[in-house]
């Protein structure tokens, strides 16, 4: 279960060969005819312009959007909750009451927490419980166990007996009724995993956590696109909802990506196995308050999500990936990872040569399809924490905001290319919604000082 797809040492050189392809697409236009120079990048922008628009858009003038509520089983197969914790005394009991009062049937339902080496309290916390909750059961693991999050899914995986898993990060918020239609959803439609929609629940904290919201519903609506196109929905970790037996038919989770959730995503794939999204109840999270946190958690994301198509490309490429998917698969990728750094070394090479920057269709188009994706998203009836209200202001700060993508990318995969792999875990931290913000920072500034 440590290792997945090609080895971590092969990454390096996969990143070195990815940034220098997309210096070269982002640099060499400007050695064209200033008649002929922007004409590869009008090409991109009209193919990946196309990708969007279908992926996202043309599905609303489908058929009407099928509805998230279920009718109740029959009969309720057994579910296993769990939460791998590390110094989360501030969350972890309130967590542990909110999962107490699901309205799933008691005797189908346990409650796992993995105490991964906590420092604080978090122990303590979860002992108490445990004499008030008798379905609380605790794991308990070193501080140098190894392999981060996944390491410590893998330690429990052994002792699940459910036909389902659900992942939860130790901020989740789940309404009563919210396990019982999300199992029925997965049932009925056959999914082997199904991804809750996450919402924010401090989204008015500050200008930070606001378009962090908006960001939540752009992805959920994107990937709703994406599967009803014929292409690819990914977990998301926090709220994400597995079959046991694909889990250890996938070799369990992957200690060696600094993200479980997109590893395991293209694991089921490759498989063939089937992953849902689920709109309505959503799985409440924080947001991060301040810009360390989100350039940790976004570096994290940035390159777990570089890391899963390098290892598994070959799969995706292979003959099991059907066409539609392939295409939803390099449009993704040529949108999300590949245009950041392109439009940096096009940037830069305005800079050095003097020339105007040629990839500012794309960039435009991009921006401009991501605005859409907010609007439609944060237009839509959703349930949990209400979503930023859509005016002028919101709408252009959900925009500004998605820019930062454009520094973390290329950042990221730079230090990938250059730098020897060090897999590194960094949780992100939790305080409870409500708390004062200075306790994030403090505990923030400690950890990068």
């Amino acid at each position: 279960m440590a290792a997945g797809g090609t080895a971590t040492g092969a990454r390096r050189l996969q990143a070195s060969l990815f940034l220098l392809g997309c210096c070269a697409a982002g640099g060499l236009p400007h050695a064209l005819p200033a008649s002929r120079s922007l004409w590869p990048s009008v090409a991109l922008t009209l193919l990946l312009g196309a990708y969007a628009v279908r992926t996202v858009f043309l599905p609303l003038l489908g058929r009407p959007e099928a509805s998230d509520e279920s009718q109740a089983l029959t009969s309720w197969p057994a579910v296993d909750l769990v939460v791998a914790a590390r110094d989360e005394e501030a969350v972890i009991g309130r967590l542990v009451e909110r999962l107490a009062e699901l309205s799933y049937p008691t005797e189908q339902l346990r409650l796992w927490v993995i105490d991964d080496g906590s420092e604080d309290r978090t122990p303590q916390v979860l002992e108490s419980y445990q004499g008030r909750y008798p379905q609380l059961q605790v794991l308990r693991r070193s501080r140098d166990a190894g392999g981060g999050k996944s390491g410590a899914l893998n330690a429990l995986l052994p002792q699940l007996q459910g036909r389902w898993l659900l992942v939860l990060d130790a901020d989740a918020q789940l309404q009563p009724d919210g396990l019982e239609r999300l199992v029925a959803f997965a049932e009925r439609g056959g999914w082997s995993a199904v991804q809750l929609r996450k919402a924010v629940v401090n989204a008015d904290h500050n200008w930070l956590t606001r378009p962090q919201a908006m960001e939540m519903a752009l992805d959920a609506v994107i990937q709703q696109g994406r599967l009803r196109s014929g292409g690819v929905v990914e977990l998301r970790g926090n709220g994400q909802l597995l079959q046991r037996e694909v889990v250890l038919a996938c070799d369990g989770f992957n200690e060696a990506t600094v993200t479980d959730d997109l590893d395991l995503s293209f694991r089921f794939l490759v498989q063939g196995q089937p992953v849902g999204l689920l709109w309505n109840p959503p799985i409440q999270e924080e947001a991060v308050t301040s810009l360390v946190g989100l350039w940790r958690q976004r570096q994290r994301w940035a390159e777990g999500g570089l890391q899963r198509f390098f290892d598994y490309w070959p799969q995706l490429t292979g003959a099991s990936t059907s066409g539609a998917r392939k295409l939803d698969l390099s449009g993704f990728f040529l949108l999300q990872y590949a245009l950041p750094v392109m439009a940096v070394a096009d940037l830069l090479t305005s800079l050095l040569s003097r020339t105007s920057p040629l990839m500012w269709p794309l960039s435009f188009v991009a921006f401009g399809l991501s605005g859409g994706a907010i609007l439609v998203g944060c237009l839509r009836r959703s349930e949990g924490p209400a979503l930023p209200r859509m005016h002028v202001l919101n709408l252009a700060l959900g925009i500004a905001y998605l820019g930062h993508w454009f520094v973390v990318i290329p950042y990221t995969t730079l230090r990938m290319a250059l730098l020897p792999k060090r897999l590194v875990w960094a949780k992100t931290l939790h305080v409870g919604a409500g708390d004062a913000l200075a306790s994030e920072e403090a505990d923030l500034t400690t950890q990068v000082s």
